[in-house]
């Protein structure tokens, strides 16, 4: 089985089961449980976790027990900034006072923004406990998150400026049915592993061996994070890689090195099926209102003519509103189509999606969603491709 593999057989399985708790459906994400509160409470009888004074905890909705556990205990609590655009961190810093009820909204999604303050790389961060979720994980430690490979490029990050040693303890909290037999070779060596695993009846030490990253590996960076554009988005990982330069690293990227052009190209070939939720698409960032323009994947444009495209049909649109906007609400909401075509002028746009079942969960994720003041409208479009083109919607 592959990482794809797992991943979906564990979406399915908690959704099936019943397990999978808000935000909904978990596919695409590290996913949220019942039960994860309490597999966030048995942080208080780590040793690991005692001793630590600051805990980098990932903003993940099932590792939320976990940040209010730091907090409670008064300990320095650093939260990833979301995909890395304005820094690595912020730091929690719940106001004087706090009461119990203040701590809990800090450790929400909503509280890390309104209580945070950024943590540059000169800001001294001296990490020594660090929580990750996970989509699974085996009990020798061997991880898998979502795909997208943050996780694995935040601690490498954290090893580059210092924030990390390489016996800083790494612990991931899921439910009993994410731990799995996943095989070695299915890991890569920017892959992180974990020490130890919570779940809501269990607390696993792994024990592994296996040594963690020890610092970016530039010519991997861009098959991690899918391309070199985006990480040109990423501005704290340019200024590492700068500073990596100056120190004399080699910091060369995998599609700058003529003799690993074709693994890199071979390597992003080989991830379409994850490209179809979570890559970013080739196209300018934003067209003016009026402007038709057709966005597709760049990994596999031969895609297109696939007669398993499925396409949802986005009405109402503001007038104000530009191809960015909705661009970004579909990063968010983890639905990134194949294709976007564009038609401002009649307030419609059409995503494209490789199967019905991501169209579906397109629909359902922005059913209702306001953009610009306006609800948008959105259905599985009624018209069909034809040589390629989209018909008006009917």
């Amino acid at each position: 089985a592959s990482k794809w593999d797992i991943r979906e057989k564990v979406w399915e399985h908690l959704e099936a089961s019943g397990l999978a708790e808000f935000p909904r459906p978990v596919r695409g994400r590290i996913p949220n449980f019942k039960g994860s509160l309490q597999a966030c409470c048995s942080l208080r009888e780590l040793d690991v976790f005692g001793r630590a004074r600051e805990v980098k905890v990932d903003p993940d909705k099932p590792l939320e027990g976990a940040r209010l556990a730091a907090l409670q205990a008064r300990k320095t609590l650093l939260v990833p900034t979301p995909r890395l655009r304005t820094g690595l961190f912020n730091r929690i810093v719940p106001p004087p006072g706090a009461t119990k009820e203040i701590l809990r909204r800090c450790a929400t999604s909503q509280g890390v923004k309104e209580y945070s303050v950024p943590v540059g790389l000169d800001g001294k961060a001296r990490v020594d406990l660090v929580i990750v979720g996970s989509v699974a994980v085996s009990e020798k430690g061997w991880r898998i998150g979502k795909g997208e490979g943050y996780a694995d490029m935040e601690y490498a990050m954290m090893v580059s400026m210092g924030a990390v040693q390489e016996d800083t303890p790494v612990v991931t909290i899921v439910h009993d049915c994410q731990v799995l037999d996943i095989a070695e070779e299915l890991l890569d060596d920017h892959d992180l592993t974990v020490d130890y695993i919570l779940t809501p009846t269990r607390t696993i030490q792994t024990n592994c061996k296996r040594p963690k990253p020890q610092g970016i590996m530039w010519h991997k960076a861009n098959t991690i994070l899918h391309d070199s554009e985006m990480l040109g988005k990423i501005p704290i990982l340019k200024t590492l890689r700068s500073r990596e330069k100056q120190a004399g690293k080699d910091v060369t990227l995998q599609d700058e090195h003529p003799a690993l052009a074709n693994t890199s190209r071979a390597a992003l070939s080989n991830k379409k099926v994850m490209a179809a939720n979570t890559q970013p698409w080739a196209a300018p960032a934003s067209a003016p209102v009026g402007q038709s323009h057709v966005e597709s994947d760049p990994v596999n444009p031969r895609s297109e003519g696939s007669d398993s495209i499925t396409t949802v049909y986005v009405g109402n649109l503001p007038v104000s509103l530009r191809v960015s906007e909705l661009k970004s609400a579909l990063r968010e909401l983890q639905v990134i189509p194949v294709r976007l075509n564009w038609q401002g002028a009649q307030h419609r746009a059409f995503l494209e999606y490789r199967d019905k079942g991501t169209a579906d969960r397109a629909v359902a994720s922005l059913q209702g969603l306001s953009l610009g003041g306006n609800a948008l409208r959105v259905e599985l479009a009624k018209s069909q491709r034809s040589k390629g083109e989209i018909n008006s919607h009917k």
